[in-house]
């Protein structure tokens, strides 16, 4: 209504006015001269003052106690069906029990950085001991399977997965890159790197010399049609090369990540409007281009994870950092006014998908801290966005408004009538990541939040926060 009302001249309002009621009141001038002045207080979808520290820890606490209930580590003998007490003592055919969300797929993989990020931002225990408990038993239980034949693929899928069949062997980028990231990265913080090892060797060698690629190397799918570019495969591949460079020095990690990155991103990428494009088929032109929201999270936030440990000197350090810049600007431009994103970046009529937003509120509030995003542009947007995610967690921690997993189309529909689930895993880990990074964001670079003449801005400090590292 404000806006409208400024729009108009004001003998319009005044002829409106004077219709409605020839003389009017002290009490209705004081209305007016709120209208006029700009001092009506704005209906915003989500507070507009930036959260502190301790409001977004609270987020996060309320997230970690739900998925610490959602997700217990339990054991059974998938002979019997009894519970494992010991993890010493596991019988021939141990599996994981069923809960909420399976522990090893690729969404907890983002689940577990994200509670190492919140470990490193917040400095509670709780959340780096989450993941301990699991990669443990992730780990232990991995090698006691390990000799044993591949349980039957007659086997249900999510079956399979709780006796670890695509841990043991991974068939899918899917299967390896997230949880490789994960336990690279917990390693190098000093959880258990010993034991880690074996499993993190068998995922890389699958991202290496595994998966299928197109002749010049580009990481690509066989699905739905031959030769099929997923832009989900950056985040399933990229932070993982990225680690496994930091942990080995092997340039060569390096070297993959970033032809990764630059080759997906000339097939993908849309100049235009500064946006990948969700998939991309060799055999296929034109290529119909759909911006799903989270494809593009996955692949602003494999960008961070490779400027995060790229040495200075690699010669294509300065490329990923011009792609980082050119995506993160696109993604600002089509953020929606109640501060999230589209689940079609760019079509205002799909609904607005929660864990993009998480997402991106990362990916910005990251480069900022990183020095990579001038903060005076682009920190008033990871403010809202924040406070905009933050509503999407209920009271008792679960993520609201995250699309199911989602496959390759090639038509609006099916992404714009894709449902929504607090059972989504996809959600969990993005939300972590934005809330860890706001915390630093908000006792550094953004501490100082300014309203000046109406909107938000921060004066950045000369120095930001130093934070212990997340590997």
């Amino acid at each position: 209504m404000l806006r409208r009302l400024r729009i108009l001249p004001f003998v319009a309002i005044s002829a409106v006015l004077a219709t409605a009621q020839p003389a009017p009141s002290p009490s209705d001038s004081a209305a007016l001269a709120q209208i006029q002045s700009g001092r009506i207080a704005p209906a915003y979808p989500a507070p507009y003052e930036p959260a502190t520290e301790g409001q977004v820890k609270a987020v996060l606490d309320r997230v970690l106690a739900f998925l610490a209930t959602a997700t217990p580590v339990r054991i059974i003998d998938r002979d019997t069906g009894q519970p494992v007490a010991d993890l010493a003592h596991l019988p021939p055919h141990a599996a994981f029990a069923p809960t909420e969300f399976l522990l090893t797929s690729y969404e907890w993989g983002v689940t577990y950085s994200g509670m190492l990020h919140a470990a490193a931002a917040t400095g509670d225990p709780r959340y780096r001991a989450y993941v301990d408990e699991r990669l443990n038993a992730i780990a232990t239980l991995a090698a006691h399977l390990q000799p044993q034949p591949a349980p039957s693929r007659e086997l249900p899928p999510r079956e399979r997965m709780l006796a670890l069949a695509f841990v043991r062997q991974p068939q899918t980028l899917d299967d390896s890159g997230s949880m490789a990231a994960a336990m690279i990265m917990a390693a190098r913080a000093g959880l258990r790197p010993a034991q880690l090892r074996p499993r993190i060797d068998r995922y890389m060698a699958w991202i290496r010399t595994g998966q299928s690629r197109l002749p010049d190397g580009t990481l690509a799918r066989n699905r739905p049609m031959p030769d099929t570019l997923w832009l989900d495969d950056l985040y399933m591949s990229v932070p993982a090369l990225a680690q496994m460079g930091a942990l080995t020095g092997d340039s060569a990690c390096f070297d993959d990540a970033v032809k990764q990155i630059l080759q997906f991103s000339a097939r993908l990428f849309v100049p235009e409007k500064n946006l990948y494009r969700h998939g991309w088929v060799q055999a296929m032109d034109p290529h119909p281009a759909f911006y799903w929201g989270r494809a593009n999270g996955w692949a602003v936030l494999a960008l961070c994870e490779l400027l995060d440990v790229l040495p200075e000197n690699h010669p294509g350090r300065a490329a990923v950092l011009a792609q980082y810049r050119a995506h993160v600007a696109g993604i600002a431009a089509v953020q929606d006014g109640t501060g999230l994103w589209h689940q079609l970046l760019d079509r205002a009529d799909s609904y607005l998908e929660t864990s993009a937003s998480a997402m991106f509120a990362y990916a910005m509030a990251h480069g900022i801290n990183r020095g990579w995003l001038d903060a005076k542009a682009y920190a008033p947007i990871v403010s809202v966005a924040w406070n905009a995610v933050a509503q999407k967690v209920n009271a008792a921690g679960q993520v609201e408004g995250v699309c199911v997993g989602t496959g390759l189309a090639f038509d609006p529909t099916y992404y714009s009538y894709r449902p929504t689930s607090v059972r989504a895993a996809h959600g969990y880990g993005p939300v972590l990541l934005a809330g860890a990074e706001m915390i630093v964001f908000r006792t550094g670079r953004g501490a100082n939040a300014v309203r000046d003449d109406g909107g938000l801005r921060f004066d950045t400090p000369a120095a930001p926060r130093i934070v212990p590292a997340v590997p």
